[in-house]
């Protein structure tokens, strides 16, 4: 028994000399390496770890000869914009290619913030003031200021102009200066077509004017512009493209308005559909963190820009330790557009719930790489159930970037955005408004009757606001545009000399429409009344007072109308009673 334990220690001890030994030539073997080997191989794993942490594609791409990958289409099959408009542009189905030394989708749109290639070229503004005090800048860029390459002067912008007229709505933090919506501007106005950037409130450098500040689904500001621009030229087709959040709050203003937006077409570039889904992803992984950090940056940037309004409509030492989007909302956002929870900003603002009512030809084109806006959010069932919506996924190209060329001075989405609206304008696809109710298109009988909302004078004349566009304002800054008028209010007095001509003019015309038919007259009343309540129910709308004080208006309003209607209806009794004689 004691020899066999002997035995087994022996064996102990030499198979612990055996491996002593053989570590010992393994470090003899290891050390006998030159250190730059290990230099190289330490090197060599770590580009490896950044080939798939920062998701490059080129050996996919040089392995498929640099022929790109092709841009996969979803649609409803029987899709009149597909069939009529989409299948005749050859950019959406062809194959995109990523610029070689640009293929990641983070560094991609790192190259597109930090430096883009942007053309160089000035807009002119001009300043819109909404109804509610707030100050939108919009920044033109008309087809006959790029020539050649090079910018020139325009000096008019007719009214009667049929060029069409792009309105550009920005991302988040985006104004007109960045580098992809010049690369878009540019593409569009050497094309032969007018751009209008429409800035959020506060950007820009334009100072927010009001206590209402932009947010995700803040839609009021593109439908009240894009009216403006309708009404001021009515004969121009008229395009929307949306961009990031921009494009969110395009979408989601189709989906409310439905077919009641004046708009031929719209495109949704990299929109962030589901902003619940959008929250979730951007924290996930350490690269969507710091997008996450830098888009907070930006965000409180924006806010120091208007600190006065938000130290006192939200909480500012909140917003100044902010460390994600969620904080600032949270702290800003929720507070000044009076949502109860961040949650419930992200889900009534998200875009997805609308897609289902969009009725105008829609091209929406998302990377499946978006590094910012996650290929999870994409709501592709309701984009194929959607007859009006195209939706292209292309397999690169970060969030708007799509940088081509061995250069990257050109993005591919410009190129496919452009082509599309190009056949799209071509076509009898393009979205037109359905057609006004009578009551909306009948003229009023008076001048005050043609004003959208009244005012009242201090000695009790109503004066009607005349301009198109009740409650908004545009101030030229720029040369050109001459067709864009303030609003203008009649005055008491004037309105007082129209009252008392239109009433000398009825008392007068009495005698002619005396000897009518009666059927005639039982018009003619009807024609009072149907005026009367046409104008009640318009200006009901736009005011926010009282039926009692309408009711009041109404009276003193039609009350010459009236008299003159009841003198013509007692004459022509007066008239019929000696022949019954």
């Amino acid at each position: 028994m004691f020899s066999t334990k002997i035995s087994h220690l022996d064996w102990l001890v030499s198979w612990d000399e055996s491996t002593l030994n053989a570590y010992r030539q393994l470090f003899s073997a290891l050390s006998s390496i030159p250190i730059s080997h290990y230099v190289l191989a330490f090197m060599l794993v770590w580009v490896v770890f950044l080939y798939n942490f920062l998701e490059f594609h080129f050996f996919e791409d040089f392995f498929s000869g640099f022929r790109g990958a092709p841009v996969h289409l979803t649609c409803h099959p029987t899709s009149h914009i597909y069939h009529g408009v989409v299948s005749k542009c050859k950019i959406l189905h062809g194959r995109y290619l990523a610029t070689p030394w640009l293929s990641s989708p983070h560094f991609q749109t790192a190259f597109l913030n930090f430096f883009g290639n942007p053309p160089s070229f000035s807009y002119r503004r001009q300043l819109f003031h909404a109804s509610d005090g707030g100050t939108i800048a919009l920044d033109w860029l008309t087809s006959s200021d790029v020539s050649r390459g090079t910018c020139e002067t325009s000096n008019t912008i007719s009214k009667d102009d049929t060029t069409p007229l792009v309105v550009v709505i920005p991302g988040l933090t985006s104004d007109s200066s960045s580098s992809y919506i010049k690369h878009l501007a540019f593409g569009l106005a050497k094309r032969g077509w007018d751009v209008v950037v429409s800035n959020h409130r506060g950007l820009g450098g334009v100072s927010i004017t009001s206590d209402c500040f932009y947010n995700a689904g803040w839609t009021e500001d593109a439908r009240v512009v894009i009216d403006y621009l309708h009404h001021q030229y009515s004969k121009a087709p008229l395009f929307v493209i949306g961009t990031s959040i921009g494009a969110n709050i395009l979408v989601k203003y189709l989906g409310e308005d439905r077919e009641k937006v004046p708009i031929a077409g719209a495109v949704a570039i990299c929109s962030p559909w589901d902003l619940l889904i959008g929250d979730r992803f951007i924290c996930r992984r350490l690269l969507q963190k710091l997008y996450d950090r830098a888009l907070t940056i930006g965000l409180q940037g924006y806010a120091k820009m208007h600190e006065p309004r938000y130290s006192r409509l939200a909480n500012w030492e909140g917003i100044k330790k902010s460390r994600s989007i969620r904080d600032f909302d949270n702290f800003a956002t929720c507070l000044v557009g009076k949502f109860e929870t961040v949650d419930t900003y992200y889900r009534r603002s998200s875009s997805s719930p609308y897609v289902q009512n969009v009725s105008v030809p829609l091209l929406c084109i998302s990377a499946l790489d978006d590094p910012v806006c996650t290929r999870e959010a994409i709501p592709w069932d309701e984009c194929r159930a959607n007859k009006n919506i195209v939706l292209a996924t292309p397999k690169h190209g970060g969030h708007l970037a799509f940088f081509e060329g061995i250069t990257a001075s050109r993005l591919w989405w410009v190129r496919a955005t452009d082509e599309f609206l190009g056949v799209l304008n071509a076509s009898p696809h393009m979205h037109v408004k359905k057609t006004e109710t009578l009551e909306q298109k009948v003229p009023m009988e008076s001048s005050i009757d043609q004003g959208p909302y009244v005012n009242i004078a201090e000695d009790g004349m109503v004066a009607a606001v005349v301009n198109e566009h009740a409650g908004n304002k545009v101030d030229e800054h720029f040369a050109g545009m001459g067709n864009i008028h303030d609003k203008t209010v009649v005055s008491a007095s004037e309105q007082k000399q129209q009252l008392v001509k239109a009433k000398s003019e009825a008392a007068g015309s009495s005698g002619e429409v005396s000897g009518e038919s009666s059927s005639h007259q039982r018009i003619k009343s009807f024609d009072v009344i149907a005026t009367t309540r046409r104008w009640l129910s318009h200006l009901s709308r736009q005011n926010g007072k009282s039926m009692w004080l309408l009711a009041y208006i109404a009276i003193i309003t039609s009350w010459p109308i009236l008299s003159s209607a009841l003198r013509i209806f007692n004459r022509k009794k007066l008239k019929n009673v000696p022949a019954a004689r």
